[in-house]
C-alpha cells in the first residue's frame, strides 16, 4: 500500500511538473471547436447561426457530450471541471506510460526515468503532423491516448478482451486516432511462427465507414484543404522526413539493446513499433499521394506517428537511464533541468501575449482574450458578430478561439474554419461566402460594415485599436475594441 502511495505521490508530482512545462491554455487551436461544442452542449441556445461548424463533425465524438455531463453531474464551475479533465488527462497519460515501463524495464529508476521524459516533452512536435505529444488545453486524443496506453499494457499481459474494450471506449472519443491504436494492439498480438505476415486486418482499422468522406470534393473544399501543408507529402522538407524515418531507426537499435540485456517485452515493443510504422507509412503514402484519393487525406493518416513519438520518448528515457542517467542525482539533473527550460521557453515564444497558465479567475493577460470574455457577458446570446478573417494570426492574440471563448456566433475565418470544411465538404460554400463577404476586411470602413451587416446579419465587429471612425464601440482596451455596426 505504502509502495502505492508513493508511485501516485510520483505520478502527481510529474503531472504537476508536465503542466507547469507546457502551460494551460483553454479555448486555443483546436479548443475552439472542442470547448465551443462543450458550452453549447451545457447551453444550446449557444451559436444559434453558426453551431454547424462544429456540430456536424462532432455528431460522431463522444467527447463533449462526456465532459458536459460531467459537469452537470458534479455540478463543478465550467472553468475548473476544464482544468481538473486536462489535469485528469495528462496524469492518465503518465500513468499509462508508467505502466508500460514497468514492463520493459527492470530497475525502478529506468521506469521513472521514462515516464520523466514523456512529461518533460508532452509539446514536442510531431514530424510534420501538426500534432504534439499532448496539446495545452482538454483534448479528446489526450485521453485517446490514455485508453490506447491501458490497452497497450493489457495485450502485453495477455488480456485480449480487456484491450479490446478499452480500444472500443478509446473510439467514441477520437475516431481518427484510435485506429492507430488498434493498428499496434494487433501488431503487438502478431505470433511470427503462427502466420508469415504482419497482421493486415490492421488496414482496415482505418478505413471505418465515416459519411462524410463520401461526400464529393469542390473548389471550396480544395481551398480548405489547401490551407493544411501537412496534407501534402511531396512538399514537406528534408527534416520533417527525417522526424519520420529516424525514430523508426532508433526504434529497431532500442531493439538490438533490448534482446542484448533479455529484454523480451522492450524488444517487442520496439520491433512492433517498427513494423507498425512502416505499414503505417505505405498506407499514408497509399491514400495521401494519388489525387483521386484526396477525400481521404482528411483521415490524417500521417497522425500515426503520434503513437510512434509516444513510445519512443518513453524508450529513450528508461534507456537513458540504465546507460547514462543511473542513479546519479547530478545527471539527472543536468538532463532535466535543462530539457524543462528549454520545453518552457519555446512555449512562451509560440504564446507571448498570454500568461503560461490560464488559470480559472486569473486574468489571462491577453487583450483579444480579455474582450472575448467582455463579449460572452455583456452582448445578447443571439449576436453575430465578424472579425479579421485572420484573427488568430494577429499579433498578441496566440491562437485563441473566438467561438470557445466569446461564446457568440462569428462569420467563418480563414485559420481554423478550413480544418472543419475539409471534414465536412457541405459547409464549403458557406465558408467561402462568408470570406468573400469579409475580403479586403483591414481596410473596411463603416459602409462596410454596414453592407456586411445586410449580407449576412452582422450586428457586432471586433476591430483592432484605433477602431474605424463612426462606430459605437461599448469596450475598448489597448488592442482590440468591440463595436456595434449600427
Amino acid at each position: 500500500m505504502l509502495t502505492n502511495m508513493k508511485n501516485m505521490a510520483r505520478l502527481l508530482g510529474l503531472t504537476a511538473l508536465a503542466m507547469l512545462v507546457q502551460g494551460y491554455h483553454p479555448g486555443l487551436e483546436d479548443d475552439a471547436y472542442y470547448l465551443a461544442a462543450i458550452k453549447n452542449n451545457l447551453n444550446p441556445a449557444l451559436f444559434p447561426h453558426d453551431a454547424d461548424f462544429f456540430r456536424v463533425l462532432f455528431q460522431a465524438t463522444a467527447f463533449d457530450k462526456l465532459i458536459a455531463l460531467s459537469l452537470r453531474w458534479t455540478h463543478v464551475p465550467l472553468a475548473w471541471g476544464l482544468f481538473g479533465w486536462q489535469c485528469a488527462a495528462i496524469f492518465l497519460v503518465l500513468w499509462g506510460c508508467w505502466r508500460i515501463a514497468r514492463r520493459c524495464f527492470e530497475e525502478t529508476y529506468e521506469q521513472w526515468a521514462a515516464v520523466a521524459l514523456v512529461a518533460a516533452l508532452l509539446t514536442l512536435p510531431i514530424a510534420g503532423s501538426g500534432l504534439s505529444l499532448t496539446d495545452q488545453h482538454l483534448h479528446p486524443r489526450a485521453l485517446a491516448t490514455a485508453l490506447i496506453l491501458a490497452a497497450i499494457v493489457a495485450v502485453l499481459d495477455g488480456r485480449r478482451v480487456l484491450a479490446g474494450v478499452l480500444l472500443l471506449a478509446a473510439f467514441p472519443l477520437h475516431l481518427n486516432m484510435t485506429p492507430f491504436g488498434v493498428s499496434y494492439c494487433l501488431f503487438l498480438m502478431w505470433k511470427p511462427q503462427k502466420t508469415e505476415h504482419p497482421p493486415t486486418a490492421a488496414l482496415a482499422t482505418l478505413l471505418i465507414p465515416l459519411g462524410w468522406l463520401f461526400e464529393p470534393s469542390s473548389d471550396a473544399w480544395r481551398q480548405a484543404e489547401a490551407t493544411r501543408s501537412f496534407y501534402f507529402l511531396l512538399h514537406w522538407h528534408w527534416y520533417e522526413w527525417l522526424g519520420v524515418v529516424a525514430p523508426l531507426a532508433l526504434l529497431w537499435w532500442f531493439r538490438s539493446l533490448a534482446l542484448g540485456r533479455r529484454s523480451t517485452v522492450m524488444a517487442r515493443m520496439a520491433e512492433r513499433m517498427v513494423y507498425f510504422g512502416v505499414f503505417q507509412l505505405a498506407v499514408a503514402l497509399i491514400l495521401m499521394l494519388p489525387p483521386r484519393l484526396e477525400r481521404l487525406r482528411s483521415l490524417e493518416p500521417m497522425r500515426f506517428l503520434h503513437l510512434v513519438y509516444v513510445v519512443f520518448v518513453l524508450l529513450s528515457g528508461g534507456l537513458l537511464a540504465r546507460y547514462l542517467l543511473k542513479r546519479h542525482v547530478l545527471r539527472w539533473l543536468l538532463l532535466f533541468v535543462p530539457l524543462c527550460a528549454g520545453m518552457f521557453y519555446a512555449q512562451r515564444q509560440l504564446y507571448p501575449g498570454t500568461v503560461h497558465l490560464e488559470l480559472p479567475g486569473r486574468p489571462s493577460g491577453n487583450d483579444w482574450v480579455e474582450a472575448f470574455r467582455w463579449i460572452s457577458q455583456n452582448t445578447p446570446v443571439n449576436s453575430q458578430f465578424a472579425l479579421d478573417p485572420r484573427y488568430m494570426e494577429m499579433d498578441g492574440e496566440d491562437y485563441h478561439g473566438f467561438r470557445a471563448l466569446a461564446e457568440r456566433s462569428v462569420l467563418a475565418d480563414a485559420v481554423k474554419d478550413p480544418c472543419i470544411v475539409v471534414r465536412v465538404p457541405s459547409l464549403g460554400p458557406r465558408w467561402l461566402r462568408e470570406l468573400d463577404a469579409q475580403r479586403g476586411w483591414r481596410d473596411f470602413q463603416k459602409p462596410d460594415f454596414l453592407r456586411l451587416k445586410s449580407q449576412t446579419g452582422v450586428d457586432w465587429v471586433v476591430l483592432t485599436n484605433p477602431p474605424v471612425a463612426g462606430m459605437t464601440c461599448p469596450y475598448s482596451n489597448e488592442r482590440v475594441a468591440v463595436c456595434r455596426v449600427e
